[in-house]
C-alpha cells in the first residue's frame, strides 16, 4: 500500500487539512508502523488504548494483534474517517471514542471500558501530537490506572531527554524515570511523515515500575517539589537552588547534601532518580 498516496486521498475526500503548526503530521511508513507493533509486544488477550489514531493505519494493525482497541480521537473529521474505514474492513474489535484524552478522567474512561480499570492490564500505543507529550505522560504515569506499557512516537529531542543519563538529566527525565523505565526503540526521520515536520521523531517504550518512594517516606508531591527546586537554575550548584527554593541557609543545604552522600558543588543534572530519592530522605522535613 502506498501510504502517502492513501493519506493524501483520504484527506482530500474528507476535507482534512493537517497543520504543521499544531504538530499534525501523518506517519506514512509501513516499516515504522511494523516497528511500533513489534515494540508494543502485543499479546492476543491485550487491550490497547490508542491515543490520536488519526486515519487508522496503526489502529488496524493493533486490532489484528490484540483482543480490543479503544481509540481516543479529538478531531470529528478523523473520527468519521476512522469509523468508516474500520467498517469497510470489517474490523469489529475497535471502539472509537471522540474525546480529548487530556480532559477525560481515568474513572470516566474505565467506566465505559472495564479492561482499562484494573491496574497494569492494558497497554498504550500512540503517535502523540508533540504539544501534549508532557501532560499526557504525567496523566498516565502518575495516575491510579497505570498501563502495563506505553509505546509512543515522540519528538526525537523529547525522547532523548526522557532517556537521559546522569550528567544530562532534566526535570522531564527525572519525572518519567521516577515512574517508568524508558527506552528508545527506533529513530524515525521526518521524511516518514506527511506533511513533513521540522524535526525527527523516535519510538519510545516505557515500562512502569513499582513506586520508588514508600508512603512513610513522604509524598510524591513533596519529592517533585524538591526536584523542581533543584532544576530551577541549571547553571547553579544544587545547594544554591535548594537553599533558595526551600528558604533555608546555604550552610544547611550543603550539610544535608553531604549527609545524603553527594558533593555540595554538584548540579541537578548530575543526579539519577535514585540519587534524588536519597537526597529527599535528608531534605523531606524541609519540603513544605
Amino acid at each position: 500500500m502506498d501510504l502517502l498516496k492513501k493519506t493524501k486521498q483520504l484527506c482530500q475526500e474528507h476535507d482534512i487539512k493537517p497543520a504543521r503548526s499544531r504538530g499534525q503530521s501523518f506517519l506514512i511508513s509501513e516499516d515504522v508502523y511494523d516497528k511500533i507493533i513489534q515494540a508494543a509486544d502485543l499479546k492476543p488477550d491485550d487491550t490497547i488504548l490508542e491515543v490520536g489514531p488519526g486515519l487508522g493505519f496503526l489502529t488496524e494493525r493493533l486490532a489484528k494483534a490484540a483482543k480490543q482497541v479503544v481509540a481516543v480521537e479529538i478531531d470529528k473529521k478523523l473520527v468519521q474517517v476512522l469509523e468508516k474505514r474500520l467498517k469497510e474492513q470489517g474490523i469489529g474489535n475497535v471502539e472509537v471514542v471522540k474525546e480529548d484524552i487530556l480532559k477525560i478522567s481515568a474513572k470516566e474512561l474505565s467506566s465505559g471500558y472495564p479492561e482499562l480499570s484494573s491496574e497494569r492490564c492494558y497497554k498504550i500505543a500512540a503517535n502523540l501530537p508533540y504539544n501534549i507529550t508532557s501532560i499526557f505522560l504525567r496523566k498516565f504515569l502518575s495516575g491510579e490506572q497505570k498501563p502495563k506499557s506505553m509505546t509512543l512516537m515522540l519528538q526525537k529531542e523529547v525522547a532523548e531527554r526522557i532517556v537521559a543519563k546522569p550528567g544530562k538529566m532534566s526535570l522531564l527525565s527525572v519525572s518519567v524515570q521516577f515512574y517508568a523505565e524508558p527506552k528508545i526503540v527506533e529513530q524515525v526521520g521526518k521524511e516518514n511523515f506527511w506533511p513533513e515536520p521540522e524535526v525527527d521523531s523516535a519510538v519510545v517504550n516505557l515500562t512502569p515500575h513499582p513506586p520508588l518512594i514508600r508512603k512513610e517516606r513522604g509524598s510524591e508531591k513533596e519529592f517533585f517539589r524538591l526536584v523542581k527546586f533543584g532544576f530551577s537554575a541549571r547553571r547553579k550548584m544544587l545547594k544554591n537552588n535548594l537553599a533558595g527554593g526551600l528558604r533555608i541557609s546555604q550552610d544547611k543545604a550543603e550539610d544535608l547534601i553531604k549527609k545524603a552522600g553527594f558533593n555540595p558543588k554538584a548540579r541537578a543534572q548530575e543526579l539519577s532518580v535514585k540519587d534524588w530519592i536519597k537526597l529527599f530522605g535528608e531534605f523531606e522535613g524541609n519540603v513544605v
